[in-house]
């Protein structure tokens, strides 16, 4: 009886070793390859892959992850493979690739009622792309056929296509450079044109862990079962209009002159680096610096509104203190951007003030605003914290109400508020990477970007030294203006 009790676990304990589980690691807003659709995962990539895990009997899980930090996920061992219209052309000696089985191009996508027809058309333009990819390094530093890149106004890096559409819709950019699969999804609603002529071609392959080889051979191997027997050919159809566009094995690849080595070459240009993070940093100390020059007074304006006597007043500026603390910051930058365009259809082009690009504006905005209103409420609090007698004493000595508050009340205020008005400056010196989402190129923007084309950390090291030295010089501040207030100790 033991002995089959043992035997039993045995088989069971092997069966379930058996059974792998396969991490694939992909981008969720690159449809055809890999989208959401009704709460599910549905793509091309996706069912290849989920054909390839079935056939070995394994455990599949589809794990949608943030495109700068897909080089983190793959090598801490989070991800097996990043298998999503994974382009090869540049990356060649940053992973184990499988053989080439797409062939790609890259391509301009306009407003169907926009001037632009050809790629010549674009100089001076404002052109948006996907971070860390190969178009955008090709336009960095000028592109195949046209020396492109060199003659547009602006390359605007943005984190994922969606935004990229909705730019382009809102007349923040005259154009996306983007993968011809997800140009002709997203030209499908209508509104959008591919420009004839191709930016770049490139393969797609499955990118794996460096030196994983083994991995690598047998979902190659099990592709190309796939393709001979038709697997592959009736998938492809299914999202690209009955053809087959699987061509592993039948691609030459070729070995890219921009080839790069995992986390090579940031030593020799550390200077490089270190100039655009402190480009980075100015801009975020721009934020900074007016957000708290908009903030500070206009918080002190919603706390009067919001200890009005006026019911309408005091209850409008409550609800807009709620609204403000209830949502995410980086929800209210969106919505600043993208509202005049999506409630009032006014072109984002237009609003441009003295050359300042609409971005940065509606950065301003959302950020002063915000914080506007965590402001007022420490500032509500400190006012109440006046005892009531100051008030009345004021009022036999003649002073006017104006006088009571600028002269007795506000300046103990500002002395008692200081505190909790310093936790909330040194969380905005952190809060001003969320400018990242309407493309403004900060310093922990850029310092993503620097990571995810090198393969390394050291960027990120960087820019966390530099916000730490921002952050102990503004609490150095902080805490000698609340020594100089402690005027009676």
């Amino acid at each position: 009886m033991t002995f089959f009790m043992v035997s039993a676990l045995v088989f069971t304990l092997s069966a379930a070793d058996a059974v792998k589980r396969f991490t694939v690691g992909f981008d969720a807003n690159f449809p055809p390859y890999g989208y959401v659709e009704n709460g599910e995962y549905r793509g091309f990539d996706l069912d290849l892959a989920r054909e390839v895990a079935k056939r070995n009997n394994w455990q599949i899980v589809l794990k949608p992850i943030n495109w700068d930090a897909k080089d983190s996920e793959l090598n801490s061992g989070m991800i097996d493979c990043i298998w999503n219209g994974f382009t090869i052309n540049g990356r060649e000696n940053s992973y184990t690739w499988s053989d080439p089985y797409v062939v790609n191009e890259q391509v301009v996508i306009v407003k169907d009622d926009s001037p632009l027809r050809k790629l010549a058309d674009l100089k001076g333009k404002k052109v948006a792309v996907q971070t860390d990819t190969p178009v955008q390094k090709a336009l960095k530093k000028g592109g195949e056929r046209y020396d492109l890149g060199r003659t547009l106004s602006e390359l605007v890096v943005v984190p994922d296509y969606n935004n990229a559409v909705m730019m382009l819709e809102a007349g923040s950019v005259d154009a996306i450079a983007m993968d011809i699969g997800v140009a002709k999804e997203k030209s499908k609603k209508g509104g959008l044109l591919i420009l004839d002529e191709i930016v770049m071609s490139e393969n797609y392959g499955i990118g794996f862990r460096k030196g994983d080889t083994k991995l690598r051979d047998i979902v190659q191997n099990t592709l190309l079962e796939m393709i001979d027997d038709g697997t592959a050919a009736r998938i492809s159809a299914r999202y690209f209009d009955g053809k087959n566009v699987v061509a592993l094995g039948r691609i030459k690849s070729a070995v890219s002159e921009d080839a790069n080595v995992s986390g090579a070459g940031f030593w020799d240009n550390a200077g490089v680096v270190t100039l655009e993070l402190l480009k980075g940093l100015l801009v975020s100390m721009a934020i900074f610096f007016l957000t708290l020059l908009f903030a500070l007074p206009l918080g002190l304006l919603v706390a009067c509104f919001r200890m009005s006597g006026n019911f309408l007043l005091r209850n409008f500026f409550r609800i807009f203190i709620s609204v403000m603390r209830g949502t995410p910051l980086m929800l209210q930058l969106l919505v600043w951007f993208f509202g005049p365009y999506y409630l009032f259809g006014i072109q984002l082009s237009k609003l441009s003030l003295f050359g300042i690009d609409y971005r940065f504006i509606a950065v301003i905005i959302g950020f002063s605003l915000n914080y506007a209103a965590y402001f007022a409420e420490i500032y509500r609090a400190g006012i109440s914290s006046i005892p009531r007698g100051q008030y009345e004493a004021a009022c036999v000595l003649g002073y006017t109400r104006s006088q009571t508050f600028f002269r007795i009340v506000l300046p103990q205020v500002v002395k008692r508020i200081l505190p909790p008005v310093t936790n909330e400056v040194i969380t905005l010196v952190k809060d001003t990477s969320l400018a990242f989402s309407l493309a403004v190129l900060e310093m922990f923007t850029i310092a993503k970007q620097i990571a995810s084309a090198s393969s390394t950390m050291l960027p990120f090291i960087i820019a966390g030294v530099f916000y730490y030295l921002f952050n102990f010089i503004v609490a150095g501040v902080m805490s000698a203006i609340e020594k100089k207030l402690n005027y009676y100790r």
